[in-house]
């Protein structure tokens, strides 16, 4: 499914894909956060997603009063509190999502899947 912002000169769509990339590259500045992660249902391993593969590690859903939820599934570092890395990562991301596409977002899911320790 696809978002849809209405302007003046007519309509302008965008592909869940495509904010699922923006959200990914909002989501790794924040402080905290290692990357996106891809769990492997074979084996149940989980590894770290490099940046061009950051939108496995994110699921975004458009229903149909236009309205995202997004799902991330992310690696920490080893040491921080989780709850502020999420608080961080959703006040971000919402912020950055919202501005750029004009969509709002319902919901942020966060699965912490792993953590890091960073030399």
């Amino acid at each position: 499914m696809k978002g849809k912002v209405n302007n003046p000169m007519g309509e302008v769509i965008i592909d869940t894909a495509v904010i699922a990339k923006y959200a990914g590259l909002a989501a790794i500045e924040c402080f905290g956060i290692v990357g996106m992660a891809a769990v492997s249902v074979k084996d149940g391993i989980v590894k770290l997603l490099k940046k061009d593969n950051l939108t496995k590690g994110i699921n975004v859903v458009l229903d149909e009063d236009n309205k995202l939820t997004i799902d991330f599934h992310v690696i920490i570092s080893y040491g921080v509190n989780i709850q502020t890395i999420s608080d961080n990562l959703i006040e971000s991301v919402k912020y950055k999502v919202e501005e750029s596409t004009g969509i709002e977002i319902k919901k942020i899911n966060i699965y912490v899947d792993g953590i890091r320790v960073i030399d």
